[in-house]
């Protein structure tokens, strides 16, 4: 069966070694197959690989090694994602290496095809073996071709289908690209690996040959078996990623969501949080875990994050979780969702019943610096849940108040209407499979993970031209004062002033409509409510939503223009290239008092002014 690949073949050829200099920062360095592979870790790797296929070493490099090479030289240092899994560079091949291995150990479990006589899936079992093993390798090479812009040091842009790269280079993320696309991309690549001896073979075997195709053209669901083996491996490979690890955590990107998150949540364990403390308390260190109470923490760190400039962190603290659980910063119930229940337990007999978030303490503290555990308990509470029983995590106002008369829901915004859910930690074992696959590596075996410093160049530190802009990593917040319409004017004003909000753009709170600031309702004012979470007590007395609030407390001050039939919202028309939308907001009397000098009005906002209506003749 093997026969057609025991004659010798030349080995891969290596890029030639780049000139002995210096090279401008933000550039890279292509290296060898033999060079990127050398690790520890990805030796080890490949050394489970090769267990796994029960081949010789000659079998092996054909129908393996030579495969894998030709993807570490394709794929060089680029990261598997931006901010996800794998985000630093060289996280694409640890995952090609790491799925591999991990569908590989799950193909063991399984007699292919499915319902063949065992003769048949004899014959047969090599070739699905190597189909699997191709399938979990590919899955995300399209990444390269359609998420990445790389350029070269001569200026000239290069894409993956051109070969493996031979002269230094960067590459960005590309803006707005879709998510799902490198799916369908894969079969631009895929013969970069698999050379015609290999296909030839392959297609040989109709029962393989379909549901690999299908892999291949990104329809998982029509591929069976085979394509199950690869989205389990891969989800294996993504959660050992995103397992807690510390070093790999900090080695991330310094503006990759999970550095952020990661960063808040030690500001606030630093400043604001209380821990231990011998009745109510934020959270509590326990000698294997820290717990926090849900609601609390995600509000705090919801307000941390937007008070530093960053954006696009969700308002509903469901949201939110899974945020911080996809980005391995939380540890699951049994039942895999963010929230436990547990009773907590001091040592002076106080006790109560709280929703809490379960992180590893070595996330957040050395081990020299981590404080002395908690004297109680806490104990996992798996008893049937009551909606009233943890005042811990009261539905959010905002939740289930509509909004104002003659005003819109953000568009941004959550109106699912939806509080965080109470999730009942149900029994539940982790295949024996998948714990010997999460075992097989161990973080430990990985030294180029021990700095907690981002490359000084790199893929993220680009050259100017193909540079992002991001917003600044410190901003001045307002002065520590109780939440009112003029504490809020103080805020507009910094956080126009600190590009915290920016002006004019497409996803924009703030316009210049009319030679006048426009302020987008009720988005702007949910947003200063998300920066100050003690805006829903204050709210909750007064019986509405805690936007709802602040703008009541901004309307007070009579900063704004009234339409001539007295109304406080104006409507403006949003043209796009494709289609019209309409915003509501408040026009201000002076413009300069947060906008100053005051920009051009925005082209494409356009008022809506109502007509006026004759009066009857008495």
């Amino acid at each position: 069966m093997l026969s057609l690949f025991q004659r010798k073949r030349p080995p891969v050829a290596a890029p030639s070694p780049a000139p002995a200099t210096n090279l401008p920062k933000g550039l890279m360095r292509p290296e060898s197959a033999a060079s990127l592979l050398a690790t520890q870790r990805r030796q080890k790797l490949l050394e489970h690989i090769w267990q796994r296929t029960s081949l010789s070493r000659r079998q092996f490099a054909t129908l393996y090694r030579t495969p894998l090479e030709r993807y570490a030289e394709l794929i060089q240092q680029f990261p598997a994602s931006e901010s996800h899994h794998h985000a630093y560079p060289g996280g694409m091949l640890d995952h090609g290496l790491e799925i591999v291995a991990y569908a590989l150990k799950l193909r063991q479990s399984h007699l292919l095809p499915i319902g063949a006589s065992p003769e048949d899936q004899a014959a047969q079992a090599e070739a699905w073996t190597a189909a699997v093993a191709y399938a979990a390798l590919l899955h995300d090479i399209g990444k390269i071709a359609v998420d990445l812009q790389v350029e070269l040091a001569d200026g000239s842009l290069w894409h993956p289908w051109h070969g493996p790269l031979h002269q230094p280079y960067r590459f960005r993320y590309c803006d707005d690209r879709e998510y799902r696309l490198h799916s369908a991309a894969t079969g631009l690549l895929y013969r970069q690996l698999l050379d015609a001896p290999l296909l030839d073979w392959l297609s040989g075997y109709p029962s393989v040959w379909a549901p690999l195709l299908y892999v291949l053209a990104g329809q998982y669901e029509h591929a069976g078996v085979l394509g199950e083996l690869v989205v389990q491996a891969d989800r294996a490979s993504v959660a050992q990623e995103l397992g807690g690890d510390p070093a790999r955590a900090m080695a991330a990107p310094k503006h990759a969501l999970q550095r952020k998150l990661l960063d808040g949540l030690r500001y606030l364990l630093k400043e604001e949080l209380k821990l231990n403390q011998p009745e109510a308390s934020d959270g509590w260190l326990t000698e294997d875990s820290l717990w926090l109470v849900s609601k609390t923490v995600s509000d705090k760190l919801r307000a941390h994050l937007l008070s530093q400039g960053v954006d696009g962190i969700p308002a509903n603290n469901t949201a939110v979780f899974n945020v911080l659980q996809d980005h391995g910063m939380l540890q699951p119930a049994p039942d895999g969702k963010a929230i436990w229940r547990a009773t907590v337990t001091s040592s002076t007999g106080w006790s109560h019943l709280f929703t809490l978030l379960r992180l590893a303490p070595a996330l957040i503290w050395e081990p020299v610096e981590r404080p002395a555990p908690f004297a109680g308990t806490v104990a996992i509470d798996t008893t049937p849940a009551d909606k009233d029983a943890d005042a811990s995590m009261p539905t959010p106002a905002s939740a289930t108040t509509p909004p104002a008369k003659g005003q819109q829901p953000d568009p941004c915004e959550d109106t699912s209407g939806a509080a965080t859910a109470v999730h009942l930690p149900t029994a539940q074992t982790v295949p024996d499979v998948m714990e010997d696959m999460l075992a097989m590596v161990g973080m430990g075996d990985l030294p180029e993970a021990t700095s907690v410093e981002a490359p000084a160049a790199g893929p993220e530190a680009p050259a100017p031209s193909l540079a992002k802009r991001l917003p600044p990593s410190q901003a001045p917040a307002p002065t520590a004062t109780q939440p009112s319409g003029e504490h809020f004017i103080t805020w507009l004003q910094q956080a126009v002033a600190s590009r915290r909000l920016i002006i004019n753009d497409a996803k924009a709170l703030v316009h210049t409509v009319g030679n006048t600031a426009y302020l987008i309702s009720p988005g702007l004012f949910q947003r200063y409510a998300q920066e100050h979470p003690q805006i829903a007590g204050l709210a909750r007395q007064e019986n509405m939503a805690d936007w709802q609030w602040v703008q009541k407390q901004f309307e007070r001050l009579r900063l704004h223009r009234k339409q001539s039939n007295g109304l406080n919202i104006w409507t403006c028309d949003v043209k796009g290239p494709r289609k019209t939308r309409r915003v509501h907001g408040y026009l201000l009397d002076d413009p300069t008092s947060i906008l100053n000098p005051l920009p051009a009005n925005n082209p494409y906002l356009s008022l809506v002014v109502p007509a006026i209506r004759p009066r009857k003749s008495d």
